[in-house]
C-alpha cells in the first residue's frame, strides 16, 4: 500500500479544486446560452402571436358591418327618427259645455277665496296696486281694448294666463301651425263696471267674479296671428282649428287643477278661474 504523505495530499487536493471550478465554469456558460436561446424563442414566438392578434382583430373590425345607431330612452316628442319634426293631430275636446261646466257659483267661491277685496271702482282699483299686477299686451297673449274691465289681475291669476299663452304656442308648434296669439277680452271689473255691463248683457252677474282680480275671458273665435309685418304672409288658419287647440290647453290645465273653465257660449269666450 502506498502511502500518501502530507505534500501529496495538499497537491491531490488543490488539483481536484481546480478541476471543479472549470467544471462549474463550463456548466454555467452552457446553462445561459441555452436561457438566451429560449428567451429568443418565446419573444418570437410572442411576437408573432401578438401580430397575429392584431391582425385578426383588425380583419374583424374591418369586415365587421357597422351596427345601427338606435336611440336610448323614449323617442322625442318634437323629432321622428329621421330627423323630421313630429306633426301631433288635433284632438279637441268631445264636448265643449261637458268639458268646461263651471258655473259662476263655482268660480265665484274660487274667487272669493284667490282674490282680493271686490273692486269698487276704478280709483279703487288705483289705491289696490299693491295687491295686484298689471296685465297688457304679453308676447303670450294679446289684451283687447277693454271697454268694461281695466287690466289688473292678482299675481297667480296672471301667472295662469300667461302659461296658457305659452302652452298654445307649444301646441301650435307641435301640430305644425303657425303661431297666433289668444285675445284676452276681460280682466278685472269693478263693481262700477258690472253695473253698467248689465245693463246690455243679461250674462253678466252682479256678484262677478272679475270683482276679485282672479278671473279672466280668452275669446275662441278671434285670435292674432304672428307673422313679421315686413315679411311674407301667414298661411290662413280656420278659427275653429285654433279654438280646438285652445281647447285641449284649457283641457290640460283644468285636468292639473289650476283653473275652473266655463264655456261661455254667446259671449264667444272661455271664462277661466284661477283655482
Amino acid at each position: 500500500m502506498m502511502k500518501i504523505t502530507k505534500k501529496n495530499y495538499t497537491q491531490i487536493f488543490g488539483i481536484t479544486v481546480v478541476l471543479l471550478a472549470i467544471f462549474r465554469c463550463a456548466s454555467i456558460d452552457r446553462a445561459a446560452s441555452n436561457g438566451a436561446a429560449v428567451a429568443s424563442a418565446d419573444t418570437v414566438s410572442t411576437d408573432a402571436v401578438a401580430d397575429s392578434v392584431a391582425v385578426d382583430g383588425m380583419d374583424e373590425i374591418t369586415s365587421a358591418p357597422v351596427a345601427e345607431i338606435k336611440p336610448i330612452g323614449r323617442p322625442s316628442l318634437f323629432f321622428n327618427a329621421d330627423g323630421t319634426p313630429v306633426k301631433n293631430r288635433i284632438y279637441s275636446v268631445p264636448h265643449f259645455g261637458n268639458t268646461f261646466p263651471d258655473q259662476n257659483d263655482v268660480q265665484l267661491a274660487a274667487a272669493q277665496r284667490h282674490g282680493v277685496k271686490a273692486v269698487l271702482d276704478r280709483e279703487d282699483a288705483e289705491r289696490r296696486k299693491s295687491e295686484l299686477v298689471y296685465v297688457g299686451n304679453n308676447p303670450f297673449f294679446h289684451v283687447d281694448r277693454l271697454k268694461n274691465s281695466i287690466p289688473y289681475l292678482v299675481p297667480s291669476a296672471s301667472e295662469l294666463l300667461q302659461d296658457i299663452g305659452r302652452a298654445f304656442f307649444d301646441s301650435l308648434q307641435t301640430k305644425q301651425i303657425p303661431l297666433h296669439k289668444i285675445i284676452v277680452t276681460s280682466v278685472l271689473r269693478s263693481k262700477a263696471d258690472v253695473v253698467k255691463l248689465r245693463q246690455h248683457n243679461s250674462n253678466a252677474t252682479e256678484n262677478s267674479c272679475h270683482l276679485y282680480g282672479t278671473t279672466f275671458d280668452v275669446c275662441y273665435n278671434r285670435y292674432k296671428t304672428v307673422e313679421d309685418p315686413q315679411g311674407p304672409r301667414r298661411r290662413q288658419v280656420r278659427n275653429d282649428s285654433l279654438k280646438w287647440v285652445l281647447s285641449e290647453v284649457l283641457n290640460d290645465m283644468r285636468r292639473q287643477k289650476r283653473c275652473l273653465v266655463k264655456y261661455e257660449v254667446k259671449q264667444g269666450c272661455f271664462h277661466i278661474t284661477v283655482n
